[in-house]
C-alpha cells in the first residue's frame, strides 16, 4: 500500500502554461504559414472595415448636420400662403405681415421674400423660357440676418442699392448663370441688373440659394411688385419658439389665419439626420454578414491547420501536454488570427472614413463604441471559429497522430 501511494505521489504533473507560453505556442502556427494568415485575416478585415466605415461615414454626416443645426439654429419659423377654403382662389399674405410679426413677443428678427413673375437670364439674347430653374424674388433688408447667411463676395442689398436695378444671387443661381464675381450684369425682367453680391450656401433656405434677390422697393419701382410677401421669416428666442408658432398665423393674417402655413425649416435637417442613421443600419447588417463570412474562413483555416499539424499535436501530447493545453493553443491561434484581421479592419475602416470626410469637407468622426464593438466581435468570432478545431485537436490520440504523420 505504501509503495502504491509513493508511486501515485511521484506521478508527473502537467506543467502550467503562463500567458507568455500560451502566446508563444499560439503564434507558432501563424509564423510558419504567413501567406495563409494574411488571406484568412483578410476576410475578417473586410468585414470590420465595412462596419467601421459605414458607422464612421454616417456619424461624420450626422455631425455635419448637427453643426449646421447649431450654427443656423432651430428657432427659425416661416409663414407662407396655404390653401384657400375656396377652390381656385389665390391666397396672398397682407402687405403689413412683416411689421406685424416683428411685434410678437420673443421675436428678434424678421425678413420676407416675395415671388416675382420676372425671369433672370445671362443676357437678353437667351430664350425667355430658359431660366435654369432660377426664381426672382423681392427681399427685405433684414432677410440675411434672419437666415444667418453670409455674402461670399460683394455686399448685401442696402437702402440705396435696394431701390435700383441691383441683384444678389444665391449660391446655386450664380453657378447656373455663370457669374463668378460681383460687378457683372444679368438680364432681369426687361433690363440689365448689376450683381452686387453672391451668397454662401444656406442649408436652412435652399429656395434662396436658387434665387435672384432684388430690393423690396426696387421691385415695386421696376418690376410691378404689389408688396404682398410670399414667405415671412422670423427668428425668436429658443424659449419663445412654440409660443410664437401658436400665434404666428393669426398675426400674419388676422382675418384668415387658416390660410397661413407655418413651417420649421430645421425639421428637414433633423429628419435627414434620422434617415442617415436608419440607412446606416442596413449597411451595418451587410458588414456583419461579411464579418460572418470571414469567421467561416478562419474556422476553415484552423481545421486545415489541425489536419496538417497532427504530428506536432501527437508529439506535444506524448511529451505531457494535456488536452486542455492543446485546446488553449488552437483557440489562442484562432484569436490571434481574428485579432490581426480586426486590427487591420479598424485601420482600413477609419482610413476610408477619413478619406470620405476629407473629400466631402465633413468632420472625421469614428465612434469609439464602433471600434470597440467591431474589435470585440472579431474576438468572439475568433473564439467560436477556433472551438471546434481546438476540441478536435485535443481529442487526437498521441499514438495515432504520430503514426499518421
Amino acid at each position: 500500500m505504501n509503495g502504491e501511494r509513493g508511486r501515485a505521489g511521484n506521478r508527473l504533473k502537467a506543467a502550467r502554461l503562463g500567458p507568455r507560453d500560451v502566446a508563444h505556442v499560439g503564434s507558432a502556427g501563424l509564423r510558419s504559414r504567413p501567406m495563409r494568415v494574411v488571406l484568412s485575416a483578410l476576410g475578417i478585415a473586410i468585414g470590420i472595415a465595412t462596419m467601421i466605415s459605414v458607422v464612421g461615414i454616417s456619424a461624420s454626416s450626422q455631425a455635419q448636420l448637427l453643426r449646421d443645426l447649431d450654427k443656423l439654429g432651430t428657432n427659425l419659423l416661416v409663414a407662407s400662403p396655404g390653401e384657400s377654403m375656396f377652390a381656385g382662389e389665390e391666397v396672398k399674405l397682407p402687405e403689413e405681415s412683416v411689421g406685424m410679426v416683428g411685434r410678437i413677443k420673443g421675436v428678434r428678427d424678421v425678413g420676407a421674400t416675395a415671388d416675382l413673375e420676372a425671369t433672370v437670364r445671362r443676357n437678353e439674347k437667351i430664350d425667355e423660357g430658359d431660366t435654369g430653374g432660377i426664381a426672382v424674388k423681392a427681399t427685405t433688408a433684414g432677410l440675411l440676418r434672419v437666415l444667418r447667411g453670409e455674402v461670399g463676395s460683394g455686399s448685401w442689398l442696402n437702402a440705396a442699392t435696394g431701390r435700383y436695378p441691383s441683384v444678389v444671387l444665391g449660391h446655386v443661381s450664380a453657378e447656373r448663370l455663370g457669374i463668378t464675381a460681383p460687378g457683372q450684369q444679368v438680364w432681369l425682367g426687361d433690363r440689365n441688373f448689376t450683381v452686387v453680391g453672391i451668397l454662401d450656401p444656406l442649408p436652412l433656405a435652399p429656395e434662396i440659394e436658387r434665387s435672384a434677390l432684388v430690393g423690396w422697393e426696387g421691385a415695386k419701382r421696376l418690376l410691378d411688385f404689389e408688396g404682398h410677401p410670399t414667405s415671412v421669416y422670423e427668428r425668436s428666442t429658443d424659449a419663445a419658439v412654440q409660443d410664437v408658432r401658436k400665434v404666428m398665423a393669426a398675426t400674419v393674417d388676422p382675418r384668415n389665419p387658416q390660410n397661413v402655413q407655418v413651417t420649421d425649416p430645421s425639421s428637414a435637417l433633423r429628419a435627414k439626420a434620422a434617415a442617415e442613421g436608419a440607412f446606416s443600419g442596413l449597411l451595418l447588417g451587410l458588414g456583419g454578414i461579411a464579418l460572418l463570412v470571414g469567421g467561416v474562413g478562419v474556422a476553415n483555416t484552423m481545421i486545415i491547420s489541425v489536419l496538417e499539424r497532427r504530428y506536432e499535436i501527437g508529439l506535444r501530447r506524448s511529451l505531457g501536454a494535456t488536452r486542455g493545453q492543446i485546446r488553449i493553443q488552437f483557440v489562442t491561434e484562432s484569436l490571434m488570427l481574428s485579432g490581426l484581421g480586426g486590427l487591420a479592419g479598424v485601420a482600413l475602416g477609419a482610413s476610408a472614413t477619413g478619406v470620405y470626410a476629407h473629400s466631402g469637407g465633413l468632420p472625421w468622426v469614428v465612434p469609439l463604441w464602433a471600434v470597440g464593438g467591431g474589435f470585440g466581435a472579431t474576438l468572439v468570432i475568433g473564439t467560436v471559429a477556433g472551438l471546434y478545431p481546438a476540441v478536435r485537436a485535443s481529442r487526437l490520440s498521441p499514438t495515432l497522430a504520430l503514426h499518421a504523420a
